[in-house]
């Protein structure tokens, strides 16, 4: 690339993209901010990013690269170092011969070029990626600051006993305060976010403490630390979750919330004395993740349309049901949005509340002050609502109440923990609730499970962008039965589950299996993958 080349900015302008003010708007913006133009021209609203891109496509010949969907070696990320790919916001992809292929937010920045030629030795050849691809990439293979090994260094070897009894409250506060204790966790939880983890396992056991990491389902170890300063690494998560360091032979319950990489998540926390220690385990809840929109969630076209018709019925009952970690939580999150608007009621009555959401009262149960989910339900129906989302039914009080709700005229979302659609009838059956009841006030039943998605960027073979597991991402295989006519006889009769599941794939209903299946022959997952989650039904 020559340096007479046209900006960025100059070539917009010269195709009458943007006006001459509006740049010197974008470019006043971009230097007081220290931001790439681009961004600065897209942040005010003057281009879109898409309109950028096909810009340098098609007069600049430059190519657009899908970095979600391109394979990283990471030893060509090494080629350029951390502080020049995030001050320019790139990101090596491939070499060939002396040509390194670099993705750039601006493929027009000379100056970037020029350095980046310098440091590697390379020719550099600009690509044009989406800002947010190298946001994720960047997050994705290179690590800011220091690493667990770095801070380790730091740690100065304890001359006490690893044993927290015999830690006084005060002394567990000040180890735990210290520098490098602080961020040793702030490391741990950053490569948790930057991961894609869901749960975060601190888990102490005879010699060591080990850091666990849950990805798409499955737990990864990713690093051990020395026992010697397992009281301290605990006690400082303790702290951070507003929790009673004194207290080890209890469990414990708690949260937080840490601003990371300019997302606010709230993380929610669980002690468990054991005999080497206390376990600690914290769910991390990034509203991003469950807010997916029904359309992300994984339903065929028929599955969508559905249960679209089904949750905008103004009354009745719709049971999600599967074990924990299946996206329950998700798929009614998804719902409520839908569902959710300013001519609406929306409350619910969860254990605990995980995600915020705008416009919706929820409401949190306390059993010990006695707001449990029945009470809690009951006091609900005085608050003159629409629709009512009870985050479990666990007993025959709240299936009575949520079922009267049901039949008032009110639309009510829950769960069950059942391995099937057909199985959640039976259920509420052996809780003691009538069975014309049932009949009459459920909607629709959503099984569902999670299953791992391959990898599209390395086809399952693994590669960096996967952390090597041949899998990125999970998407839910369902199992959606309506009440039929057909179905609601069967209940009154009391019919067994297998005879109602008959019946139901006899009008068409998809086992979990099949719609797992579905998602083989698509290329989206593994039959071993559908098979692991389907193998109790």
């Amino acid at each position: 690339m020559t340096k007479d080349r046209k900006t960025l900015g100059e070539s917009l302008l010269e195709q009458n993209l943007i006006t001459e003010a509006n740049l010197k708007k974008a470019e006043e913006e971009s230097k007081k901010n220290n931001e790439p133009l681009r961004r600065a021209l897209v942040r005010s609203g003057l281009i879109s990013e898409s309109d950028i891109i096909a810009f340098l496509e098609k007069h600049l010949n430059i190519p657009f690269v899908d970095i979600k969907n391109h394979t990283i070696n990471p030893e060509i990320i090494t080629i350029i170092p951390e502080n020049l790919a995030r001050q320019y916001s790139v990101i090596p992809l491939c070499k060939s011969g002396d040509i390194l292929t670099v993705a750039m937010v601006d493929p027009l920045n000379v100056l970037a070029i020029d350095e980046l030629r310098a440091i590697s030795g390379f020719t550099i050849e600009p690509v044009i990626a989406t800002e947010s691809d190298i946001k994720s990439a960047l997050s994705q293979f290179y690590f800011k600051g220091s690493t667990i090994d770095d801070v380790l260094k730091k740690i100065e070897p304890s001359d006490s006993s690893p044993e927290e009894d015999e830690l006084s409250p005060e002394r567990l506060k000040s180890v735990a305060e210290e520098a490098p204790i602080i961020k040793l966790v702030d490391l741990i939880i950053i490569q948790a976010v930057r991961s894609g983890a869901s749960d975060i396992h601190v888990e102490p056991d005879e010699k060591l403490l080990r850091i666990r990491y849950r990805i798409d389902g499955i737990l990864h170890e990713s690093s051990t630390l020395p026992k010697n300063i397992q009281p301290a690494v605990i006690s400082r998560i303790k702290i951070m979750s507003d929790l009673n360091i004194a207290v080890k032979r209890v469990p414990q319950d708690g949260r937080f919330q840490a601003n990371i990489e300019d997302n606010k998540i709230d993380f929610r926390v669980s002690t468990l004395p054991t005999i080497y220690g206390e376990n600690v385990v914290m769910r991390i809840l990034d509203s991003k993740s469950a807010l997916v929109g029904l359309e992300n969630i994984g339903f065929n076209k028929v599955n969508f349309e559905s249960f679209q018709n089904v949750i905008k019925k103004p009354h009745g009952i719709i049971l999600v049901t599967g074990p924990t970690g299946s996206g329950k939580t998700t798929t009614l999150y998804s719902a409520l949005s839908t569902v959710n608007s300013i001519e609406k009621n929306v409350i619910t009555l969860e254990d605990p509340v995980e995600y915020k959401m705008k416009l919706i009262r929820q409401s949190q149960i306390n059993p010990k002050a006695g707001h449990t989910f029945a009470n809690g339900l009951r006091s609900i129906l005085r608050q003159d609502p629409d629709i009512i989302m009870v985050g479990e039914i666990r007993d025959f009080e709240t299936a009575e109440i949520s079922i009267q709700a049901a039949l008032t005229g009110h639309l009510v979302f829950s769960t069950l923990h059942t391995n099937d659609a057909p199985g959640a009838l039976t259920r509420l059956t052996d809780m003691g609730v009538e069975p014309f009841l049932i009949s009459s006030s459920i909607n629709a039943i959503l099984a569902q499970r999670l299953v791992r998605k391959i990898c599209q960027s390395c086809k399952g073979s693994g590669c960096g962008i996967c952390n090597n597991a041949g899998f990125k991402g999970r998407i839910g295989i369902f199992e959606f039965m309506t009440m039929t006519e057909k179905i609601r006889q069967l209940v009154i009769e009391r019919a067994s589950s297998s005879v109602i599941k008959k019946v139901a794939r006899e009008e068409g209903m998809k086992t979990l299996r099949e719609d797992g299946m579905e998602k083989v022959l698509g290329g989206i997952t593994t039959k071993e993958e559908v098979l692991r989650v389907t193998q109790l039904d």
